[in-house]
Protein backbone atom coordinates (compact mmCIF):
# COMPACT_ATOMS: atom_id res chain seq x y z
CA UNK A 1 0.00 0.00 0.00
CA UNK A 2 2.80 2.44 0.89
CA UNK A 3 4.81 1.20 -2.41
CA UNK A 4 1.71 2.44 -4.47
CA UNK A 5 0.83 5.82 -2.07
CA UNK A 6 4.65 6.49 -3.21
CA UNK A 7 4.45 6.09 -6.55
CA UNK A 8 1.16 7.51 -7.12
CA UNK A 9 2.80 10.55 -4.75
CA UNK A 10 5.56 10.74 -7.58
CA UNK A 11 3.27 10.92 -10.64
CA UNK A 12 1.60 14.29 -9.26
CA UNK A 13 4.43 15.36 -8.35
CA UNK A 14 5.86 14.57 -11.84
CA UNK A 15 2.76 15.84 -13.61
CA UNK A 16 2.56 19.22 -11.70
CA UNK A 17 6.06 20.19 -12.48
CA UNK A 18 5.29 19.62 -15.94
CA UNK A 19 2.28 21.78 -15.96
CA UNK A 20 4.30 24.71 -14.08
CA UNK A 21 7.05 24.38 -16.84
CA UNK A 22 4.12 24.40 -20.07
CA UNK A 23 2.52 27.43 -17.92
CA UNK A 24 5.95 29.29 -18.61
CA UNK A 25 6.93 27.98 -22.32
CA UNK A 26 3.17 29.17 -22.90
CA UNK A 27 3.64 32.43 -21.27
CA UNK A 28 7.21 32.88 -23.00
CA UNK A 29 5.79 31.75 -26.83
CA UNK A 30 3.07 34.77 -26.22
CA UNK A 31 5.21 37.09 -25.54
CA UNK A 32 7.20 35.98 -27.95
CA UNK A 33 4.16 36.11 -30.51
CA UNK A 34 3.06 39.45 -29.65
CA UNK A 35 6.39 41.02 -30.12
CA UNK A 36 6.76 42.77 -26.62
CA UNK A 37 10.02 43.10 -24.93
CA UNK A 38 9.95 41.47 -21.65
CA UNK A 39 11.53 44.85 -20.07
CA UNK A 40 8.77 47.25 -22.15
CA UNK A 41 6.34 45.05 -21.24
CA UNK A 42 3.55 47.35 -18.81
CA UNK A 43 1.15 45.75 -16.73
CA UNK A 44 -2.66 46.69 -18.13
CA UNK A 45 -3.20 47.70 -14.50
CA UNK A 46 -1.78 50.01 -12.12
CA UNK A 47 -1.79 51.79 -8.71
CA UNK A 48 1.21 53.86 -7.49
CA UNK A 49 1.39 56.53 -5.05
CA UNK A 50 2.60 60.52 -5.38
CA UNK A 51 5.30 62.32 -3.73
CA UNK A 52 2.30 63.69 -2.11
CA UNK A 53 0.51 60.55 -0.67
CA UNK A 54 -2.00 60.63 -3.55
CA UNK A 55 -3.46 57.34 -5.19
CA UNK A 56 -3.02 57.46 -8.38
CA UNK A 57 -4.36 54.41 -11.24
CA UNK A 58 -4.16 53.78 -14.73
CA UNK A 59 -6.36 51.08 -16.35
CA UNK A 60 -5.28 49.84 -19.62
CA UNK A 61 -3.09 53.71 -19.74
CA UNK A 62 -5.96 55.61 -19.09
CA UNK A 63 -5.95 57.46 -15.60
CA UNK A 64 -8.75 56.34 -13.42
CA UNK A 65 -9.24 59.76 -10.75
CA UNK A 66 -11.20 59.12 -7.83
CA UNK A 67 -14.21 61.39 -9.06
CA UNK A 68 -14.62 59.07 -11.95
CA UNK A 69 -14.94 55.96 -9.86
CA UNK A 70 -17.98 57.49 -7.29
CA UNK A 71 -19.71 59.54 -9.98
CA UNK A 72 -20.32 55.73 -11.26
CA UNK A 73 -20.74 54.34 -7.63
CA UNK A 74 -23.48 57.09 -7.51
CA UNK A 75 -24.70 56.32 -11.20
CA UNK A 76 -25.30 52.42 -10.29
CA UNK A 77 -26.94 53.52 -7.13
CA UNK A 78 -29.52 55.47 -8.79
CA UNK A 79 -29.96 52.73 -11.42
CA UNK A 80 -30.69 50.54 -8.61
CA UNK A 81 -29.02 47.51 -9.96
CA UNK A 82 -30.75 44.30 -9.60
CA UNK A 83 -29.28 41.08 -9.94
CA UNK A 84 -31.36 38.36 -11.06
CA UNK A 85 -28.59 35.60 -9.90
CA UNK A 86 -28.54 37.09 -6.68
CA UNK A 87 -32.13 37.55 -5.81
CA UNK A 88 -32.51 33.55 -7.42
CA UNK A 89 -29.62 32.37 -4.78
CA UNK A 90 -31.42 34.23 -1.92
CA UNK A 91 -34.98 31.85 -2.94
CA UNK A 92 -33.21 29.07 -2.74
CA UNK A 93 -31.11 29.44 -0.23
CA UNK A 94 -34.16 30.18 2.53
CA UNK A 95 -36.56 27.44 0.99
CA UNK A 96 -33.31 25.21 1.58
CA UNK A 97 -32.71 26.64 5.09
CA UNK A 98 -37.00 26.54 5.82
CA UNK A 99 -37.04 22.17 4.71
CA UNK A 100 -33.46 21.81 7.04
CA UNK A 101 -35.10 23.18 10.09
CA UNK A 102 -38.45 21.87 9.98
CA UNK A 103 -36.64 18.29 9.41
CA UNK A 104 -34.52 19.10 12.45
CA UNK A 105 -37.40 20.20 14.42
CA UNK A 106 -39.46 16.72 13.51
CA UNK A 107 -36.15 15.05 14.48
CA UNK A 108 -36.11 16.64 17.09
CA UNK A 109 -39.66 16.18 18.48
CA UNK A 110 -38.63 12.59 18.10
CA UNK A 111 -36.25 12.62 20.49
Amino acid sequence: MTKFFLKCSLLIAALFIGVLIGMQYANEGIVEMKGHDQQKFTSPVGVSQNGEGNVEASFLGNEVDAKTLSEKKEKLEEMKAFNVFSSIGKVIADTIESITNKIVDVIASLI
